[in-house]
């Protein structure tokens, strides 16, 4: 096991002038589960691919527990890797696919049979040991490369996309499956994925890249519930977080926020903000749904109704901006219909409107 220390990080293709990765710093705790997300071409893979020594970087230093490792070649880290492909050999057996890194590194048969006989109890391929993988599915190949990847008991784990290849299904019952092995395991992780749901499920801790750069950092719960800007905020969530600019009003004794010619009580926290423009940030879930009037408010009109099982999704128009509402599947409302939403100010996320960045009240 070893933690790895990220410091200053930088990398830029030659032909490009924007860096892949800008100036990272992170540490990643011995034993953590951390997720890298972001969007396409965030510098998330190029990240992981400088850990594991695919990539050199242009400045700063990665170091594996007490090592220094900037320099040295991928097979002299101490990791293993899962990539987005399953890169398995078609023409080897389960079985030697799985112990193909322990019989590189000349271990003895003894030895590789123990570990590959762990392994596959613990990613349940002891019954296919002796297929192919064309007569696997797509779940139980994926299975096989993570196989191969713990079996050489390496102090890091990296994975990229390991499950972008499979359908819905297969991805979530292997990400339930992924995340018992790894935390039986103990590994350090460090895990690349463009799946929002993926990186709040799996993830320790998950990390939020932007534009080679890294915009958050924390608890998958933290991160979701208190984004550090509004791009956090609306990359992660389905729905993403709703947003709308608004104003503070103190004409009275009650502090108070203007969406358009609406007005509910805002914290009294905000008073001690110094600008009256901002923009509040409220996911859909947080958003109380009536059918009439009632004090702190607002009225909107529904524009589209999405049953999706487990809840119904409204989009509606409140003063022109469309929010997104989630109410339980018992309610009942058709689109044109006037309704009448309430947040609770605990609820609200508030952001400067010169810059998006979240405004922390105090308490």
């Amino acid at each position: 096991m070893a933690e790895i220390v990220l410091r200053n990080l930088a990398k830029t293709y030659p032909g490009t002038r924007t860096p892949a990765t800008d100036d990272i710093s992170l540490d990643v705790r011995d034993g953590e589960f951390l997720v890298l997300v972001g969007p396409s071409g965030c510098g998330k893979t190029t990240l992981l691919r400088m850990i594991a020594g695919l990539e050199s970087p242009d400045e700063g230093t990665v170091h594996i527990g007490d090592r220094d490792v900037t320099d040295l070649p991928a097979r002299q880290r101490g990791l293993s890797m899962v990539f987005q492909s399953y890169a398995i050999f078609p023409h080897l057996r389960v079985r030697q696919n799985i112990a193909f890194g322990l019989t590189m590194r000349k271990t003895p048969k003894a030895e590789v049979d123990r570990r590959v006989g762990e392994a596959a109890e613990l990613l349940h391929l002891t019954e296919y040991l002796d297929r192919y993988p064309a007569q696997l599915s797509g779940g139980q190949r994926q299975r096989v490369a993570v196989a191969r990847a713990i079996v050489v008991d390496a102090d890091v784990l990296l994975m990229d996309e390991p499950l972008s290849n499979l359908d819905a299904l297969l991805r979530m019952e292997f990400r339930t499956e992924l995340k018992r092995i790894v935390g039986k395991l103990g590994t350090t992780t460090v895990y690349v994925t463009h799946d929002q749901a993926e990186a709040l499920s799996l993830g320790d801790r998950v990390a939020v890249l932007r534009e080679g750069r890294i915009a958050q950092v924390g608890p998958p719960l933290e991160v979701y519930d208190a984004p550090a800007d509004e791009f956090v905020g609306g990359f992660l969530g389905a729905p993403p977080m709703n947003f709308l600019p608004a104003r503070l009003d103190r004409s009275d004794d009650r502090l108070g926020l203007r969406f358009g010619d609406q007005r509910i009580t805002a914290p009294v926290a905000l008073a001690d903000h110094p600008s009256e423009e901002l923009t509040v940030g409220v996911r859909a879930e947080n958003i109380e749904v009536f059918d009439a009037d009632g004090p702190d408010r607002l009225a909107a009109r529904v524009e589209v109704v999405e049953p999706t099982g487990a809840a119904i999704l409204l989009t509606v128009d409140l003063e022109g901006r469309q929010l997104k509402v989630q109410t339980p599947p018992s309610f009942r409302i058709g689109p044109g219909s006037p309704v009448w939403l309430r947040v609770d100010p605990e609820r609200m996320r508030f952001y400067r409107a010169e810059d998006s960045t979240a405004i922390r009240l105090a308490g």
